[in-house]
């Protein structure tokens, strides 16, 4: 991922550097539980572990493989240069490389997880606490864009919450299931290495044993991690356009933070745009792109192929340090949100009265109106209020078989906001578990 899209700590999971050094652990890691078992001279063991400050050289091991054609091979090649030959001779025993590729790219899957998951916990506070400010804060709802009934601003923001909370257990899920290891040999059958190794090497690496590999870590437990990430992008698209939205001169009820200094146009000096919700729309579309590839890795042929290597040579670092920085984005966008309630009261009120139509049509049914006759009421004055901007209140009460039915006083009492605002409370104590 280009630079622009990126963070430095998710970034750091994904360079040679790190990879080398993973590589390296598992290789020592596997050597000590090989001299446990008496399998290898203790010596050669501690050997190893010569290297354990070394910075492996990127260019070199790069060098070497491009004689030997196999990157694995080069990095023990040059592992070798550093502990000596003779010692590192046991180095590999029994191994084959996607033991040490697919429980690398794990232990990296697991760290890039632990970040996401740091990044949703933010995000969710930024959005509880939003939510709580603006909890009666009342705004029209939209169902097709257009007006529906009153709703708040801290219900959007709980509705978001909520959701982002889900897709917190779905990465914590994601990061389990990830979380394996292979140190199984040619083929997984353990036939010239010992399943003691790879339980030793898993558990120094924070990762559980894989119950059942072939040569490969099976691929379902990558594509859901890259699903669950492709959910919490549309989640954050989902985030994001309501704010496009809001911020659209036409609405104007909420708007990103515009900074000093900050210009939104080369041509029009008077352009405030919604950049960065437009940017993460953009970005949803880069991580959910993973997904399908990840889906197509799980059908490998027999024990192994590498058709699954170079997509995760891609989608890995990109769709995390994508998602990460989206993440962090959104969090942003949230905390420094402007919010015009007084634009949302506006809003609601260029129909004057039209949002409450349907409490009037169920005091109708209840007056003893019948469903059809009670509808064709409520809009015929309805449309006078869409066509001529009246005021559906006072068109009401100028309606004879209206007033007939439900009585002047009926009629304005249908008009107060509390009636939809009543059970907030009850939806803040279902989503945040308080009143």
């Amino acid at each position: 991922m280009i630079p622009r899209y990126s963070r430095p700590d998710m970034v750091a999971i994904w360079s040679p550097e790190t990879k080398f050094r993973i590589w390296y652990e598992i290789e020592a890691h596997a050597c000590d539980a090989m001299a446990d078992l008496g399998v290898i001279p203790r010596e050669n063991a501690e050997a190893v572990w010569k290297a354990k400050d070394v910075d492996f050289d990127v260019a070199r091991i790069d060098e070497i493989e491009a004689v030997t054609k196999h990157d694995v091979i080069a990095f023990l090649t040059h592992l070798a240069e550093h502990v000596g030959s003779d010692e590192a001779r046991f180095v590999h025993q029994g191994m084959t490389s996607s033991d040490v590729l697919d429980t690398c790219l794990n232990v990296q899957l697991v760290r890039a997880a632990d970040i996401l998951i740091a990044d949703i916990e933010g995000l969710l506070a930024a959005l509880k606490r939003r939510a709580l400010e603006h909890k009666n804060t009342l705004r029209v709802g939209r169902s097709h864009g257009i007006h529906a009934e009153p709703t708040t601003m801290g219900l959007t923001f709980a509705r978001f919450y909520a959701e982002m909370d889900r897709n917190l257990a779905r990465m914590k899920t994601a990061r389990a299931e990830v979380a394996t290891g292979a140190i199984s040999g040619a083929v997984g059958t353990f036939a010239n290495i010992d399943p003691r190794v790879e339980e030793h090497v898993c558990k120094q690496l924070g990762l559980s044993p894989e119950p059942i590999s072939t040569q490969v870590i099976p691929r379902d437990r990558h594509a859901a991690f890259f699903a669950a990430m492709g959910v919490v992008a549309s989640s954050i698209e989902n985030i994001a356009i309501e704010i496009r939205h809001m911020q659209r001169t036409e609405v104007l009820e909420g708007a990103e933070f515009f900074s000093m200094g900050q210009k939104g146009s080369s041509a029009m000096p008077h352009k405030k745009n919604p950049v960065l919700t437009e940017n993460l729309t953009g970005l949803a579309r880069l991580v959910r792109s993973a997904v399908v590839p990840a889906m197509e890795n799980v059908a490998l042929w027999h024990e192994r192929d590498i058709s699954h290597s170079s997509v995760e040579r891609m989608i890995g670092p990109d769709a995390t340090i994508t998602l990460d920085f989206a993440l962090a984005r959104l969090t942003g966008v949230i905390d420094k949100m402007l919010i015009f309630p007084e634009n949302m009261l506006e809003n609601m009120n260029k129909f004057p009265g039209l949002v409450m139509s349907q409490r009037v049509l169920l005091a109708l049914t209840q007056a003893g109106v019948s469903r059809e006759d009670a509808y064709a009421m409520v809009q015929r004055n309805a449309l006078k209020v869409w066509e001529e901007r009246t005021d559906f209140k006072e068109e009401l009460l100028a309606d004879k078989d209206v007033v007939a039915a439900l009585g002047k006083e009926q009629i304005e009492e249908k008009f107060d906001m509390g009636y939809h605002t009543k059970h907030v409370d009850t939806i803040f104590k279902r989503v945040f578990g308080e009143s």
